[in-house]
Formats: C-alpha cells, sequence, structure tokens
C-alpha cells in the first residue's frame, strides 16, 4: 500500500512538470490615436509581425518589450514598445504544481502583452 501510493506521488509530481500555459501566442489589438489606418511592423526576441492597424495580431510571448515601428496612411508615425508581464495565476499554478515555473520560465509562456494597445501618432 505505500508503495503505491509513494508511486502515485512521484508520477504525480514527475507529471506536473509541464507548462500551465498552452498557447505561445496571445492576441494583441492595435489602434492608432488619431483613429487613422496604416500598417506596423513588430518584433521582440521570438519573432517578427507586420500587418494593417487597425487589427489584431498573434504574437509570440516573450518576456521582452513588443517593440513596433507604425506609420499611418496620412504619413504620422508612431515607435515605441508594449512591456510584457506575468500572467500571475498561470505562474503561479504552474510553481504549486512544483515545477516551480522552470518550463514557463524557459518559454516564456507565462509571459503576456496587453490584449489591446493604442498607438500615439505624431
Amino acid at each position: 500500500m505505500i508503495k503505491s501510493l509513494a508511486s502515485a506521488i512521484i508520477f504525480i509530481l514527475l507529471a506536473s512538470c509541464s507548462t500551465i500555459v498552452n498557447d505561445a501566442n496571445v492576441p494583441v489589438s492595435l489602434s492608432f490615436s488619431d483613429g487613422s489606418n496604416g500598417n506596423c511592423t513588430m518584433n521582440n526576441k521570438r519573432g517578427s509581425w507586420s500587418g494593417k492597424v487597425p487589427g489584431t495580431f498573434m504574437i509570440r510571448r516573450s518576456d521582452d518589450v513588443l517593440r513596433y515601428n507604425c506609420k499611418t496612411e496620412n504619413g504620422k508615425t508612431g515607435t515605441g514598445g508594449i512591456v510584457s508581464s506575468i500572467e500571475g495565476a498561470k505562474f503561479g499554478a504552474s510553481v504549486l504544481f512544483f515545477d516551480l515555473g522552470i518550463t514557463d520560465a524557459i518559454t516564456d509562456k507565462h509571459r503576456t502583452y496587453a490584449q489591446s494597445f493604442v498607438i500615439p501618432v505624431n
């Protein structure tokens, strides 16, 4: 009985060494502060993306700032970055399951960006 219980505990501990967060990408909706249309290029250490704004992009999670370089149809520009943050509940759950957040920390899957962001243009 004790061997079975010990085996079950070891199995649970080893099985919990996986990530709590499944999706590597997070949606980020972008728009311009003046309501205009345009294009943006974005990048972090995990990849680069470009497309029309306003729009929603599937961005790879990273602990890096998501850098953007945008231009409206009227020629206005906007450059800057969106800081990533830790998804506390999901990171806390991975710590609770004894992998100490190692898997998420390596893959940055515990990080996220703001779901929507308004790009200031001048």
